[in-house]
């Protein structure tokens, strides 16, 4: 028996479907269901029933997950804990952060924490929210600033909404709307597109769909992109526009221009929130010092956002 199997069943007894416990715990459907089964085999017991169409927990599943859980959590207390102990020499905090609040957001931050925190090394983690919510659940990480799901952040977490960041265009050199300091949506009825790939930036992608569903247009998407780096490199190479977070406009190659996205007055749910999360159960004032400092700093940066 492994803490990761434990972890698979759990989730999957959260989610009652072994297609979404995967995609939480960011595995492959068929790796989740064959951590299920070794459990299972390895206890004696059947955890679940399974059909087509339903899983259903059997009643010695049940008083299995219920002390699955409070391994876990046992577990869990206990590595943060040891982690405290090793703080203690070492004084490092593991930040994982989104792109653009690692470059927007996270600069000012570690100077404000180095001048009230001098011996607090902060190790910083730039991913996508998708890989850092389960790499804050599992430990790994002591606080992270990624954007929201369309659920609410798992129980065991705690979130703060901190800031909306805007949009901004980008467009190719010479394109004929980069006169402009500012383009609607309707100006890009017909002008390609060059779109986040929503399996690894679903808040971007879904964003540009809102943007042009609000404004009733259809947009002309000729193709999507995985990285920042390689959307700014197309857009410079005349394949198409693009719609992102404003602290992307930091990285956009030479001659490519960057104009303001205008939006209409109800445009709160057309902008990128950005929370700041970290585990509900861990006593950390190290890390609870670096919260407060960030709220402190939020409404600086807001306006820039």
């Amino acid at each position: 028996m492994e803490l990761r199997q434990l972890r698979c069943a759990v989730a999957v007894a959260d989610e009652m479907h072994f297609g979404r416990a995967a995609a939480r715990l960011e595995m492959l459907p068929a790796a989740l269901g064959r951590a299920v089964r070794q459990l299972e085999d390895s206890l004696g017991v059947q955890i679940f029933e399974r059909t087509t169409r339903s899983v259903v927990i059997t009643a010695e599943g049940m008083r299995i997950i219920k002390e699955a859980r409070a391994l876990l959590a046992e577990a869990d207390a206990a590595q943060a804990r040891w982690r405290r102990l090793g703080r203690k020499g070492g004084q490092v905090l593991r930040l994982g952060a989104i792109d653009t609040a690692a470059s927007g957001l996270v600069p000012g931050l570690l100077q404000a924490v180095h001048a009230i925190l001098p011996d607090l090394r902060i190790q910083l983690v730039e991913e996508r929210s998708i890989k850092l919510i389960p790499r804050l659940l599992a430990g790994n990480l002591d606080l992270a600033l990624v954007r929201p799901g369309l659920k609410p952040f798992h129980r065991r977490l705690r979130g703060h909404f901190l800031l909306n960041e805007s949009s901004v265009v980008v467009l190719p050199p010479g394109h004929p709307l980069s006169a402009r300091q500012e383009v609607d949506i309707p100006s890009l009825r017909d002008v390609p597109l060059i779109v986040p790939d929503r399996r690894s930036r679903p808040h971007s992608h879904d964003l540009v769909l809102a943007l042009f569903e609000h404004a009733g247009v259809e947009p002309r998407i000729v193709q999507n992109a995985d990285e920042k780096q390689t959307m700014m490199n197309m857009v410079a190479a005349g394949i198409g526009a693009a719609i992102v977070p404003r602290w992307w406009s930091g990285f956009v190659p030479r001659d490519v221009h960057v104009c303001a996205l205008a939006l209409p007055d109800d445009s709160l749910r057309l902008k990128l929130p950005l929370h700041v999360v970290w585990a509900r159960d861990v006593r950390d004032p190290t890390r609870d010092a670096v919260v407060e400092t960030l709220l402190s700093l939020v409404d600086r940066y807001a306006g820039k956002a």
